[in-house]
């Protein structure tokens, strides 16, 4: 992906946020349904990333008190893309990967994130669940636990995120 076609993914992106912020936080979660309609319609998820993503950044920002540096919105479109985006310790790839789950989650089942272990599908699960949930997402953990995964995959009708580690897979 050319660094133009980021940059200007990144200042559109910035550029909806100024507009989602003055939304009230029943307005802000309503672009999730919103969102799904247009889908629904016809329009694709490349389409809705810059109104997407700039509803998860606010949404990060109201649950977690936790702001997006640019890199971070950089290595999100990367990944949505379905590139590799090298981020070291600290870097902020909890947060940088809930953009493009959440866009993902809006098309429906099968989003998997995973992770090098269990505790950190726990922890972030957990973490980041808050932001999912609060925009009407479904999300949940998988473990080694075969009688939790065979309750996952009987409610994976609605389960529209999974964080897992790599072991269970």
């Amino acid at each position: 992906m050319k660094k133009k076609k980021l940059k200007n993914f990144l200042n559109v992106i910035k550029s909806n946020l100024i507009e989602y912020q003055q939304l009230s936080d029943d307005d802000l979660k309503k672009q999730t349904t919103l969102f799904k309609q247009r889908i629904h319609s016809g329009e694709t998820l490349e389409d809705l990333l810059p109104e997407a993503y700039a509803v998860m950044i606010e949404a990060n920002k109201r649950i977690l008190g936790l702001e997006l540096y640019d890199v971070q919105i950089l290595g999100a479109i990367v990944l949505f893309y379905g590139n590799v985006a090298e981020m070291k310790t600290g870097e902020g790839k909890t947060l940088t990967a809930t953009l493009p789950m959440y866009l993902r989650g809006l098309q429906g089942t099968g989003n998997f994130l995973i992770t090098t272990n269990e505790y950190l599908a726990w922890r972030d699960a957990e973490e980041v669940g808050k932001v999912y949930r609060w925009l009407g997402l479904s999300v949940a953990v998988g473990v080694k636990s075969m009688s939790l995964i065979k309750r996952l995959i009987k409610k994976w009708c609605i389960l529209q995120i999974l964080y897992t580690p790599r072991t269970v897979l």
